[in-house]
């Protein structure tokens, strides 16, 4: 049955599947981090009293999520010990990371980043590699549950994802906003260590996907040997090339890299926006309890939401269509935070631009994770997804470190929002420009992922 036969209601009646709960508990694993190192440390540095080009430096941690596709193969075919017996290939690598988070932010929970910074800067660092790795896995797991050939729920699961993500993100950020004045940041890193354990578990209940994942790879395996002469080297090459070589190979050279030119596009202005977002808050005169309340809990729930709407939209009108009405909203709601920086702390319209922000981000991210999940192989999910997922991250995290350096600048608020909303123009051109490559791409990779199956 294909997506656009689906009545609303067979629709809404789709996400009732237990591989969908799955799906969020690792979502809510895969955003929580973004709490450690992002909008806690940025809250907790501001009031130490570090300089926004300070606090946009310490950001570029987050540079391991634009290359950890160097190491995403390792997830792929690398077997950990113990582990992997007892947990299966996803499982194993995704608990193997939430260990090494908790270790790091029980280290942080004792430091003081103002006199420390440099120690506090490694341990976000070694957060943010645990994290990345982390994120790879989690993608893995997800494209592993939902075949390509079962095309509606492709939204659903980018849905179920980018809700547990928010989940993991707001949720925990609103407790720490509004218990960091009472408790100190110290003492909210201390709860957050215990949140962690609490993703952990999660890891323990979800289930394993089964897929043919090993038999494709042995496939590989037997021709590159041919080659190679040698099983040792076929599996490096194999490990290695084979995931970015098929790649290239099926999308051919050109488009290939005009798809992967889009992916680093799409999110640029976002990411620039979302650095300085919560410097903004403080500097336009928001307390941390408004922060936490508007920008966290409001707009966690919004997310939800809005991610459902988002979903069923992509479910019944293509993934397509929701990236670039995702990409024009998202453009605009931008301008919403150029308003606030010329009007002040007016509590009703940061909960417009809350609500207006929260809706565009969440449409466009379903339909951008949906696209990305298509573009990738079963044999090597892990690779390509993060190959395509580190390319979004790129703007996200190396380029938006300057963002800091950017206000400083051009010291006018509302000028620095207006250019993150011109900022999405070339990659909604160029969407444009491919819309019907993107649309035979998605019947070529449900049938692709349908003889794979078989």
């Amino acid at each position: 049955m294909s997506s656009t036969s689906l009545s609303w209601k067979e629709t809404i009646r789709s996400y009732l599947d237990r591989r969908l709960m799955w799906v969020f508990m690792l979502g809510c694993s895969s955003g929580f981090p973004w709490v450690l190192i992002g909008s806690n440390m940025s809250g907790w540095l501001t009031d130490a009293g570090l300089t926004r080009a300070a606090i946009g430096y310490f950001g570029s941690v987050f540079a391991v999520y634009a290359i950890n596709f160097m190491w995403a193969p390792l997830v792929d075919r690398v077997k950990l010990p113990l582990l992997h017996g007892w947990l299966g290939q996803r499982r194993s690598w995704i608990l193997l990371c939430q260990s090494l988070i908790l270790i790091c932010t029980l280290f942080i929970a004792g430091v003081d980043p103002a006199t420390n910074l440099m120690f506090t800067s490694m341990l976000a660092l070694g957060i943010a590699i645990a994290s990345s790795t982390q994120d790879i896995a989690i993608d893995a797991f997800r494209i592993d549950t939902f075949p390509k050939s079962q095309a509606n729920k492709l939204p659903q699961a980018s849905a179920m994802a980018v809700i547990g993500w928010w989940t993991g993100y707001s949720l925990p950020g609103y407790l720490a906003f509004i218990n960091a004045d009472s408790i100190g940041w110290n003492g909210v890193y201390y709860g957050m260590a215990l949140i962690v354990v609490v993703l952990m578990i999660f890891t323990l209940l979800v289930g394993e996907p089964e897929t043919n994942r090993e038999a494709l790879q042995a496939e590989a395996e037997a021709r590159h040997s041919k080659v190679v002469g040698s099983k040792l080297a076929a599996w490096f090459s194999v490990t290695v090339i084979e995931p970015f070589l098929d790649f290239f190979k099926r999308n051919g050279v050109q488009v290939a890299i005009t798809l992967l030119l889009f992916v680093f596009l799409f999110k640029i202005g976002e990411a620039f926006l979302g650095r300085m977002s919560i410097t903004f808050y403080k500097e336009v005169g928001f307390s941390n309890e408004q922060i936490g309340y508007y920008s966290k809990l409001i707009g966690w729930g919004a997310t939800i939401v809005f991610t459902l709407v988002g979903s069923m939209f992509n479910v019944k009108f293509g993934i397509v269509r929701g990236l670039m009405i995702g990409g024009i909203a998202m453009a605009g709601s931008n301008l919403m935070f150029s308003w606030i920086a010329k009007v002040g702390p007016s509590e009703t319209l940061f909960l417009a631009t809350i609500l207006v922000d929260n809706f565009t981000t969440a449409f466009s991210t379903v339909a951008f994770v949906s696209f990305l999940t298509v573009l990738t192989g079963q044999a090597f999910s892990a690779t390509q997804y993060a190959l395509l997922a580190s390319l979004g991250n790129f703007g996200r995290t190396t380029l938006a470190s300057f963002s800091g350096e950017l206000v400083d600048y051009l010291n006018d608020w509302s000028l620095f929002f207006i250019i993150t909303a011109l900022m999405v123009i070339p990659s909604l051109i160029m969407l444009y420009s491919l819309r019907h490559y993107f649309t035979d791409l998605l019947d070529k990779a449900k049938k692709r992922d349908e003889l794979e199956s078989k």
